[in-house]
């Protein structure tokens, strides 16, 4: 179910500090914390000794002492005491994981250590150029297959119903067709929808008045994150291979997924635009709208996930599916290609 050589996002870097922070991923009790220098560590939230949490003991130094019996583990989950025993059992370790920290996120490696390359982390372009805003994301949990989210990011169909008085246009778009592309690294569901009314969530920030010609860009990479690209130009000036219009407005939304485990999954996000670089007011307007766009979404994927797990007859999938589909199906490839890597090590 889930592709463990890969990087997902554990928590902001914000949020970890001097304290121990239980985390779950891919089903995983995970303990994070900052040691004295500031780096961060990971440890497996669990002591071998009785499987009590070790985000239940507390920090000693740059190491972590079990709450049950005083066990005490280094950052590389190394057992460094064990009180009243003469000897440290060869056995008294915990998994540590790799950590990488970008874009004010932390990044977590799940797969074989000696395969974690911090240069395959997901890519933000204009990260830190001084002509591109953010808009701050967060993060939220919500009750649904991680799956069900990569599906909903390959779908800019559901744009038109589920946020018709944010992201989705006036008009009617369903006679627009949709392309797909499969990429090596992941699925991109694309369209241009030419001289259509702007979408009430974009309108107020655009240059230029009038319709405009629109580009909905989704794109899922392995296993689970994602860009969407708003694309907005005048009318008569967009167009796959075009030069951008002088006027052109661009926000790319950037999603990480990471599944708690087959039931839950975290969500972070966060935008960049190429206006505004400095105005923490359209920052904020921004970060609060996108917001509440996110909570139609959980309450229609926290249904999805409930009505597909009790289903009493097949669902139908559509010709708007062809991306999501495509994407799981590779994904799966490359899940069953690590199991068989494992069985054939073991």
């Amino acid at each position: 179910m889930f592709l463990r050589n890969a990087w997902y996002v554990a928590a902001w870097d914000h949020e970890v500090g001097r304290e121990l922070i239980p985390v779950k991923i891919l089903g995983e009790g995970i303990v994070l914390y900052r040691k004295r220098d500031g780096s961060l560590a990971a440890l497996e939230d669990a002591c071998p000794h009785r499987k009590l949490p070790l985000s239940m003991g507390r920090i000693k130094g740059d190491d972590i002492e079990c709450g049950y019996h005083g066990l005490t583990f280094d950052c590389t989950g190394t057992c460094t005491r064990v009180p009243g025993a003469e000897k440290i059992p060869h056995v008294a370790r915990v998994q540590s994981y790799p950590l990488e920290v970008r874009y004010g996120l932390i990044w977590i490696w799940m797969g074989e250590v000696e395969k974690a390359d911090p240069s395959t982390i997901f890519q933000v372009d204009h990260w830190g150029d001084p002509a591109w805003g953010v808009n701050q994301g967060e993060s939220m949990t919500l009750d649904c297959n991680y799956l069900y989210m990569t599906d909903n990011l390959l779908d800019p169909s559901h744009v038109s119903w589920v946020h018709q008085s944010s992201f989705g246009g006036v008009q009617a778009i369903e006679g627009v067709p949709l392309e797909t592309t499969v990429g090596e690294n992941g699925v991109t569901v694309w369209r241009w929808m030419l001289d259509v009314e702007p979408a009430p969530f974009y309108a107020p920030f655009l240059k230029f008045a009038g319709k405009c010609d629109r580009k909905q860009h989704y794109e899922v990479r392995y296993p689970s994150n994602a860009i969407i690209k708003a694309i907005f130009l005048p009318a008569g000036t967009g167009g796959e291979g075009k030069p951008y219009h002088e006027d052109v407005f661009l926000m790319d939304s950037y999603n990480f997924m990471t599944p708690v485990d087959e039931n839950q999954t975290k969500y972070y996000w966060f935008q960049m635009r190429n206006f505004a670089p400095d105005d923490e007011e359209v920052s904020r307007q921004f970060a609060t709208s996108v917001r509440g766009a996110f909570e139609e979404d959980r309450a229609v994927l926290t249904a999805v996930h409930k009505g597909m797990a009790n289903k009493r007859t097949p669902n139908l999938d559509l010709k708007i599916d062809v991306g999501p589909l495509r994407f799981r199906r590779n994904l799966a490839k490359l899940v069953a290609g690590e199991d068989q890597q494992l069985a054939a090590a073991e």
